[in-house]
């Protein structure tokens, strides 16, 4: 077995015993340059990684910031966490849940339960995400996306392509969007698969079909208000793509309390294929997300003790097709 240490091959590369470990555990605060000069060295020293053992991390901090604590997404973000908790018991792992806003003391919550490694779902102020990373802890960002730390997410833009695209072939040529911040990663890229379906089929992009639904986390009223608005436009769409499921069958409710049919007068899609989607009336389309493999991939990115262990993972979307879309025909 090598008897090449962390502190021999700081030594020779010049850089900082710190440095080194987490360029070695894969861990966040490190550029991919510096990770795979640590890399470089450790392979031509021979260093033995099999040493990076995995129950190193006996304690797990699942972090869920406030606005998504709502009922809107606990049935997106209660799989996440369910998928985490499966590993975790399986290798004998603590997993502590914890909800945080952007003045709440993240740091001084993790150090009193002790956690050796963050597992943020989310959105997350970058200024909480920096007080983490400088904390030198492993972290990992599940459905969020940020340069330079491990994160796992849906295809948010291949998903929205498809349910765009599907409509398109449906017949449906003034398609609506009801997104959400554009601060969020998820729906940002949502939003690019959206425009993205439309400009591959030849359909002029209409700004006032793309309405943000405010007030993200405050019950349905920004939901209720987007669709408002897009039913009042002078040419009032005949499809909406909607940034989740629980948008959806808002938007859905309102536009059958207008008395418009579904999907004869217009087709609504969601995304994440929550519970409520299948048995909504009528059943929603929506982009199928595991929920459950995002959390567990999460915590296996975490635990890797490989350098070769991808930064990103891009997790695979189905789209699912019921009433709510059906052709027009």
């Amino acid at each position: 077995m090598s008897s090449v240490t962390i502190r021999d091959i700081a030594k020779a590369s010049g850089l900082s015993i710190g440095t080194v470990s987490r360029g070695l555990r894969n861990q966040a605060g490190l550029s991919e340059g510096t990770r795979q000069i640590v890399h470089e060295w450790a392979v031509r020293m021979g260093y033995d990684l099999t040493q990076l053992r995995r129950h190193r991390i006996r304690r797990v901090g699942f972090l869920l910031h406030s606005q998504h604590n709502t009922l809107a997404s606990s049935p997106f973000f209660s799989s996440v966490l369910h998928g985490a908790e499966q590993v975790c018991r399986r290798d004998g792992i603590t997993l502590s849940f914890i909800v945080a806003g952007p003045t709440d003391r993240v740091i001084d919550q993790s150090r009193v339960q002790q956690l050796d490694a963050f597992l943020c779902a989310g959105y997350f102020e970058p200024e909480i995400l920096e007080g983490l990373r400088r904390t030198g802890k492993p972290m990992v960002l599940v459905d969020m996306h940020r340069h330079g730390i491990p994160s796992v997410n849906p295809d948010h833009q291949r998903g929205s392509f498809l349910a765009t695209s599907h409509l398109l072939r449906s017949g449906r040529r003034h398609i609506a969007l009801i997104s959400g911040s554009p601060a969020h990663y998820s729906l940002q890229q949502r939003a690019h698969g959206y425009r993205r379906a439309l400009f591959e089929a030849g359909v002029q992009a209409d700004p006032d079909l793309e309405v943000v639904a405010s007030h993200l986390g405050d019950g349905d009223a920004g939901v209720t208000a987007a669709m408002r608005q897009l039913l009042a436009l002078r040419k009032r769409p005949d499809a909406v793509v909607c940034f989740n499921d629980s948008a959806a069958l808002v938007a859905m409710q309102q536009c059958l309390s207008e008395g418009l049919r579904i999907p004869q007068d217009i087709a609504i899609v969601g995304f994440d294929d929550i519970g409520g989607a299948s048995v909504a009336h009528p059943p929603l389309s929506t982009v199928r997300v595991d929920k459950e493999s995002l959390g567990a991939k999460g915590v296996e990115l975490l635990l890797s003790a490989t350098t070769q262990t991808p930064l990103e993972l891009v997790m695979p979307v189905e789209l699912v097709v019921r009433d709510s879309s059906s052709s027009n025909d």
